[in-house]
């Protein structure tokens, strides 16, 4: 809490929760792959076999990049990440974020032209009118390509429904 006080991240506060998050990727390859059985059959090796031993792996480098932050590498007032680095950082950031809970709730095809709105409307600076038209192509793009093209469907929302594009 002191680097938020002091108005920027070090590098090892960012070295140790990268080292946490890594590790729990780990954990949650390697409890996913010893569900689907890490032993050896008959036939060969079982399905979560190998998926455990990258697990397994991620795990291990995860402990050592802890180890070597903590014991060996002395990155004590190296900035990580301060205030003003992060405006731009939030500003693609929290779009993405929104983009992800927009087409989990309105579907994809709803969160990409809005995404692609906002993005040129704010961050590119263009014209409302261009904005929309560029988001309703790409949006309308996707679904000729992977709904007709493909033949792939897209995750789809209550909008797409009532429009009867199922």
């Amino acid at each position: 809490m002191a680097d938020l006080q002091k108005g920027y991240v070090s590098r090892r506060t960012m070295e140790i929760v990268t080292t946490f998050l890594t590790g729990g990727a780990g954990i949650a390859i390697c409890t996913a792959s010893w569900r689907s059985g890490v032993g050896w059959s008959d036939t060969g090796p079982e399905a979560g076999y190998f998926p455990f031993i990258v697990g397994s792996l991620v795990i291990l480098g995860s402990m050592v990049t802890l180890l070597r932050s903590l014991f060996f590498y002395n990155h004590e007032g190296e900035v990580f990440l301060d205030i003003e680095r992060a405006k731009p950082v939030l500003g693609f950031f929290l779009p993405i974020v929104a983009f992800i809970i927009i087409s989990l709730l309105l579907g994809l095809y709803v969160g990409t032209a809005l995404y692609i709105f906002g993005s040129m409307k704010w961050q590119g600076g263009y014209r409302w009118w261009i904005s929309a038209c560029a988001a309703l192509a790409v949006s309308a793009l996707f679904y000729l390509v992977f709904e007709i093209g493909f033949q792939v469907p897209l995750l789809k929302g209550p909008i797409e429904a009532w429009l009867g594009i199922y």
